[in-house]
């Protein structure tokens, strides 16, 4: 065998070494870190797969036809590989909060230019994903069941804005990004209820490891973490939207992090009476807002796009440990926690 032929049969292994996960194992590990950091817990997620198993059972055959298998073994329905072969092997990925067809086009232009993307990574869905967006509602009965809210009561709400988040979405163009992706052949995955599960892990922690007493505390223990810091750089930091620096902190719990979008805002005269006094949570809308000061419970916002690079890091590190490259954009706040 001649030396370049040896060299090409070397640079074709040591590619294949490189090139450890495959789309579908990417995936796979997003779902399971999303169910370790689930707010429902493993049992409680295990309950919930459970059901969706009965309800397919249930159906009648043509109904069968349409339902989403993928709802069996992944409890997340605005978290899915959108486009691609997923047996791809991977070796670098473009990320960002919202992948539009703008980047997609910068995915195949740096493709062009040699960097080599594999796949492309966003948080907040498309395609179907945002179709079912509110679908992944249901994991904020179990949350506001937790803070005290009757199981009943927050179900009864929550499904009432699960109805409206569905209407609101129907006749958005779900698949424009997906079908710039398609026909430039660029692989595209999401996580959104996925890494939004990290983010609310990480905080729920933070919160129970510094103990704020006063809602000032709980601004400036979001801006000791490092994204957070960075955002106040950029005017897009954490805010108060309800209280101020001295007012009592109360009970604080990270209810706006995950399951989807805004609860129902009438969730907070039932958390009020449950006990919490402080919210902390990405973004809220100006009504929700005034039902929380109509119920005197402090809300901080932490940031939305920044909270998302929250979460989104804390994947992003699992792949980077795997040998992955990753290549930040659309306001992604990168920020590896991954030790040299």
């Amino acid at each position: 065998m001649s030396n370049l032929l040896i060299l090409f049969d070397f640079v074709s292994f040591s590619d294949k070494i490189h090139k450890i996960m495959t789309i579908e194992e990417i995936y796979q590990l997003a779902i399971k870190l999303a169910i370790k950091a689930d707010p429902r817990g493993e049992e409680g997620v295990k309950k919930y797969l459970s059901r969706a198993k009965k309800e397919y059972e249930e159906l009648p055959s043509k109904k069968k036809e349409e339902f989403d298998l993928e709802n069996l073994k992944n409890p997340y329905s605005d978290s899915r590989i959108l486009y691609g072969d997923p047996s791809t092997p991977i070796d670098s990925i473009l990320a960002g909060i919202d992948i539009g067809v703008g980047e997609v086009l910068l995915a195949d232009r740096l493709k062009e230019k040699g960097e080599g993307i594999d796949l492309i990574l966003g948080h907040h869905p498309h395609g179907a994903a945002l179709a079912a967006l509110h679908e992944v509602m249901e994991l904020q009965i179990d949350v506001a069941e937790q803070y005290g809210v009757p199981v009943n009561v927050a179900e009864s709400l929550l499904r009432d804005r699960m109805g409206e988040v569905s209407r609101r979405f129907s006749p958005v163009n779900h698949f424009q990004s997906v079908d710039a992706a398609r026909i430039l052949g660029l692989p595209f995955l999401v996580t959104h209820t996925v890494t939004d599960n990290l983010v609310y892990d990480f905080m729920k922690k933070t919160i129970e490891e510094k103990k704020p007493e006063t809602v000032g505390e709980v601004v400036e223990m979001l801006k000791e973490i490092p994204e957070y810091k960075e955002a106040v750089k950029f005017k897009a930091g954490p805010i108060i939207l309800v209280g101020n620096e001295k007012s009592r902190a109360g009970r604080v719990v990270p209810t706006e992090f995950t399951g989807g979008t805004e609860g129902s805002k009438e969730l907070y005269e039932k958390l009020s009476s449950a006990g919490v006094g402080t919210i902390l949570g990405m973004h809220l809308s100006e009504e929700h807002r005034k039902e929380a000061e109509k119920h005197h419970i402090n809300v901080v916002i932490g940031g939305h796009i920044v909270s998302d690079s929250v979460g989104m890091n804390l994947f992003l590190d699992e792949l980077q440990r795997k040998g992955i490259k990753v290549i930040p954009c659309s306001g992604l706040i990168r920020v590896s926690r991954v030790k040299n």
